[in-house]
């Protein structure tokens, strides 16, 4: 924002803001297009020919309603909270913030030795440019004072020691005297050079507002601290002003602080820091055992930031209530997208992020049309919702660089759809890689089933991490019961995992015609490793492996499924579909079995699509149709089902909003 011209008016100005905000790529645009067209409409041969826009509030993606909020704190200096996944742009926002807040107001501060009180250093401010010119002249000033002392010391050694040698003819006497005179006015002279004062806070060079992100820091680093002084006494000590550290609160003053996992804070930082926001100022103090303590205390310190608080869901839980309330009261909340919907600008602003990555790292090479295309349909996965993109670009940016770095690596002029597959193999997070090999170890012992039938064994699917689909077989026994019957389950369950098991069994004490009373249902994830089973994913894997077991009905072994269930027997979306799918496939699995409302989620690898059949289902019917073997005993058992538990509520499923983690 520049100062050399007059402002519009206020509203004039967030009008035009506003309206500026996502600015579109400045490139040829196909007037017809397709929605096969990935591009959008933007016909370019490479990501070098788009146009990046200078500022960073108009080169964030999607986050429309924080790009706004962000635009209308920075003109009316409002603090802002955003929460959301990490990776969705919050720190980019930030910084964007800085950009639009004016600099002709940004100052210098100063801390001046006091005489009265040596351990209450004065603070003063000028603006900023100002405080080097006063540093320089007091530099100026204190070396012409030391000329003249150092002028007045050599005629008085003079002095004396032609006295000794000429007149008194002790020179042993004179050398010793001109030693004495020369310590007294190197030692007076350290009182002048305290005088200068310590330039805290220098803004001379700075081009916009100041960004200080103070994430993680320390009580010390946060709020300014006091260095320690080895020599306390005797003339030797540092002045205290010239000890005083600026804080990250200090340094942010009439810019931006930028907080992550502002939870992390201790609750002493946060309290203080609340100080800070409400004052306007702090004084600096020790803040650690390591500096000078609560001896040296400032006078108050500038602190007229804006903060931007950020974090996971999480963060509201641990952070000061007060100080929640402070920016609530103050300013605005966010919550940040993780998916934005598949448009053709959206894509066209995809291409133009591909070419922003490209630029800020400055050694790749720049992508072709193919290789846009092949990032945004990564982009698409990763959504795991039909018609819409990814929003966790933090993550997207590193298969860029990835697909970048590969390219340079083979000396090529331009990265290519080849080099970003490549990148999509080397780039799999570690919980891809642990699942991958999870795989491959169970197909070397065998523990892999995906031929033949077995009662009371189903091939469940489950994601570890976000991004990584395993196979998790689940067992189920029945057995005469010592006392009242009960529903066993072990496979380090958390407790939603448990919740739906209870759910299952209300499903099974209708469906079965016996006495389970007397029974106990014993049901094993096997092999769910450490990490548990968190989620009701696995309620129909459950189901089918009981009432195969109940019913001594075999299960087909190269089927796996995954979904919800509803205690009326409804199959219930779930998250993390194309992972789990794709991780069928490479088991060797045939049918894969997904709820009916996760169709449209349905976005796996071309590799894939041929090796694996998938059936979307709205109620454990149609489950046990596909699941089951032998026809008389599975076709007596789906329509004993279908007349106990009703048919499925496919409308209610279908307008279902609700929207489960990945399980």
């Amino acid at each position: 924002m520049s100062n050399d011209t007059e402002a519009p008016p206020p509203e004039q100005e967030t009008e035009q803001e506003i309206d500026s905000l996502g600015s579109d790529v400045e490139t040829e645009i196909s007037d017809d297009v397709s929605e096969d067209d990935l591009l959008g409409g933007l016909e370019i041969e490479s990501t070098e020919e788009v146009e990046i826009p200078d500022r960073l509030v108009d080169q964030v993606i999607g986050q429309d309603h924080a790009r706004d909020v962000v635009m209308k704190a920075a003109k009316q200096r409002r603090h802002v909270m955003m929460i959301g996944t990490p990776g969705t742009g919050k720190s980019m926002l930030a910084k964007a913030m800085s950009q639009l807040l004016p600099k002709k107001d940004l100052q210098d501060v100063l801390v001046y030795h006091n005489p009265d009180d040596g351990n209450e250093p004065k603070v003063r401010t000028v603006p900023a440019g100002k405080g080097e010119q006063i540093i320089d002249a007091h530099k100026e000033e204190a070396r012409k004072r030391n000329q003249m002392r150092s002028f007045l010391m050599w005629v008085i050694i003079a002095i004396v020691v032609g006295y000794a040698l000429l007149i008194a003819g002790k020179p042993l006497l004179g050398i010793l005297a001109a030693g004495v005179i020369y310590l007294a006015f190197r030692y007076g002279s350290r009182g002048t050079d305290a005088m200068i004062p310590n330039l805290l806070v220098n803004n001379s060079d700075v081009t916009s507002a100041p960004f200080e992100d103070a994430t993680g820091a320390h009580a010390g680093a946060l709020l300014g601290d006091v260095r320690h002084d080895p020599f306390q006494s005797g003339g030797m000590e540092t002045p205290s002003h010239d000890r005083v550290e600026p804080g990250a609160i200090h340094k942010a003053n009439k810019g931006v602080l930028f907080i992550d996992e502002i939870n992390t804070l201790d609750i002493r930082s946060q309290q203080k820091l609340m100080t800070a926001i409400q004052e306007g100022e702090f004084s600096i103090t020790g803040q650690s055992e390591r500096s000078s303590g609560a001896m040296v205390q400032t006078e108050p310190v500038p602190t007229d930031f804006v903060m931007v608080a950020a974090g996971n869901l999480d963060a509201m839980e641990n952070m000061h209530p007060a100080l929640r309330s402070r920016i609530k009261g103050y300013g605005y909340e966010v919550y940040m997208d993780d998916t934005i919907d598949d448009t053709p600008e959206m894509r066209r602003k995809y291409a133009r992020f591909i070419a922003q990555e490209v630029e800020k790292d400055g050694r790749l090479p720049h992508f072709d049309e193919n290789a846009v295309e092949e990032v945004i349909l990564e982009a698409q996965r990763r959504a795991g919702r039909k018609d819409h993109l990814t929003l966790k670009l933090r993550d997207l940016g590193g298969l860029v660089r990835v697909a970048g770095d590969i390219a340079r690596a083979e000396d090529a002029e331009f990265t290519t759809r080849d080099h970003v597959l490549q990148a999509k193999r080397r780039s799999r997070s570690i919980e891809q890689q642990i699942a991958d090999d999870f795989i491959e170890r169970r197909k070397d012992y065998e523990l892999t089933v995906s031929d033949g039938d077995v009662v009371g064994r189903v091939n469940g699917l489950a994601v570890m991490g976000e991004d990584s689909g395993i196979m998790l077989p689940v067992m189920a026994e029945v057995t005469p019961s010592q006392g009242p019957g009960q529903v066993i389950a072990t496979g380090q369950l958390k407790e939603m995992a448990e919740e739906s098991v209870k759910n299952v069994s209300a499903i099974i004490k209708k469906f079965s015609d016996e006495d389970i009373s007397e029974k106990d249902v014993h049901i094993q994830f096997v092999q769910a490793g450490q990490q548990g089973v968190d989620g009701d994913s696995a309620s129909i894997t459950v189901a089918t492996a009981v009432i195969s077991a109940l019913e001594d009905a075999p299960v087909e072994q190269d089927v796996a499924m995954t979904g919800s269930l509803s205690v009326r027997g409804d199959v219930l979306p779930v998250g993390g579909v194309t992972h789990k799918i794709e991780a069928a496939a490479k088991a060797g699995i045939k049918t894969v079995i997904i709820p009916k409302a996760n169709e449209q989620d349905v976005m796996i690898e071309e590799e894939y699509e041929e090796m694996v059949d998938i059936i979307p289902v709205s109620h454990i019917s149609e489950v046990l149709e596909v699941a089951l073997s032998g026809e008389p005993e599975k076709d007596s058992l789906i329509d004993r089902l279908k007349n106990i538990t009703g048919s499925a509520l496919e409308h209610e499923i279908g307008g279902s909003t609700g929207r489960p983690s990945p399980q």
